[in-house]
């Protein structure tokens, strides 16, 4: 059995390799590598093949001594090479490729061909599936090995951890094939199941959308939140040092021993400072906001958690790839805009929040997901006369 499932998923393979789609693939990653490989940085600033940029082309003074040449390449393959190149064209080519392996199973002819061989449909299905995603690892294997020896000799560090893109990319792939499975499936059709997997995949887009905006208005909301408490505490402590100051110039006219401390009441505080109950006012307000913000960022939080978590799982590559700290030390905002400060203490937080989030929810919830699409997919192909 064990030979015999080898040699179907061997078939499979070799025929999607066949399909000059893979060879374009091959050759646009190849380009893709090249293009990562002519973008350099020294002592002056980044570097393009032979043209040198200025320092501050990119609005923080970037040079090989502030941004050393391993952390850019980290950092490019990271933010541009997998959210841009793995994670979506790579992915639609991969798609594409794929799409066309049950419909054209289940047509012409061909299955009844292969289920005259002692072999279960369960195992059939599975074995095009996998055949399927070995077709993807060796995608993304071979251009993150190029990444690696880039990142080696241009970047002057080795960084076996690019390797992850395998796993990761793979495993993002195989939530949106599952679906392509079933979908192909259904329809018997190529066309319909490649274009139904991609509004599939534009609705998980919308709802990852959807969470990041929820969880960036929470957070930010709530470094407004703080800033307006700041403020207040800073309106009161001002205005408590004031009349403490006019008290004890009074109990100096009478040649009485200065107060250390005094406790106004609001009235004294507001007489002081009119601001005062308008900055209250703008408190309560945000405290309601932030309490919405937070209903709504769990419902859909709760929502999401059926769908695949392509948006997270890719994100995983961040997590273990870069160093956040370092990057963010390019671009600190100046602190004593208390308002600049609020806005990129939320933006921070916003990224910790979605970084926060568990690997059994980012994985776990989609690889769920997958398992529920196969096995609907089999008890289908298990059942249907072909």
């Amino acid at each position: 059995m064990i030979t015999q499932t080898l040699a179907l998923l061997v078939d499979a393979y070799r025929e999607l390799c066949a399909k000059k789609l893979f060879w374009i693939t091959m050759g646009l990653s190849g380009l893709v590598v090249l293009a990562f490989a002519m973008v350099g940085i020294n002592e002056q600033g980044i570097t393009l093949l032979w043209f040198q940029l200025p320092a501050e082309a990119f609005g923080a003074r970037m040079t090989s001594e502030t941004l050393p040449p391993g952390l850019l390449y980290r950092f490019m393959f990271s933010s541009l090479a997998v959210p841009i190149w793995l994670s979506w064209v790579a992915v639609i080519l991969g798609l594409v490729s794929t799409a066309g392996m049950i419909p054209d199973l289940i047509q012409g002819g061909t299955i009844e061909a292969v289920l005259s061989r002692p072999i279960g449909r369960v195992r059939l299905l599975l074995t095009k599936f996998v055949g399927g995603l070995l077709f993807m690892a060796l995608q993304v294997g071979v251009f993150s090995a190029l990444v690696f020896i880039v990142i080696g000799l241009r970047g002057g560090s080795w960084a076996p951890e690019v390797f992850l893109a395998v796993p990761i990319v793979v495993a993002m792939f195989s939530y949106l094939f599952a679906v392509c499975v079933l979908l192909g499936l259904l329809t018997r059709s190529t066309v319909a199941a490649l274009l139904l997997t991609m509004l599939f995949w534009m609705v998980v887009f919308v709802v990852n959308t959807g969470d990041n905006i929820a969880v960036s208005m929470h957070e930010q909301i709530k470094a407004d939140l703080r800033l307006q408490q700041s403020r207040l505490e800073r309106m009161e402590r001002n205005a408590t040092q004031a009349i403490l100051a006019e008290r004890n110039e009074q109990r100096a006219e009478q040649g009485l021993e200065p107060l250390a401390e005094i406790r106004p009441t609001d009235d004294d505080l507001i007489a002081r400072d009119p601001r005062i109950p308008s900055r209250r006012d703008t408190i309560r307000s945000a405290q309601s906001s932030e309490r919405l913000a937070s209903r709504w960022r769990q419902g859909i939080y709760i929502g999401k958690s059926v769908f695949p978590k392509t948006q997270e799982t890719i994100g995983l590559l961040e997590r273990w790839t870069v160093d956040r700290e370092a990057l963010a030390q390019l671009g600190i905002m100046p602190e004593d805009d208390d308002k600049m400060l609020a806005q990129r203490q939320g933006q921070q937080a916003t990224a910790e929040a979605l970084h926060a989030r568990s690997l059994w929810w980012v994985l776990g919830t989609s690889f769920v997901f997958m398992a529920v699409v196969l096995g609907v997919s089999a008890v289908i192909f298990q059942r249907r006369d072909f």
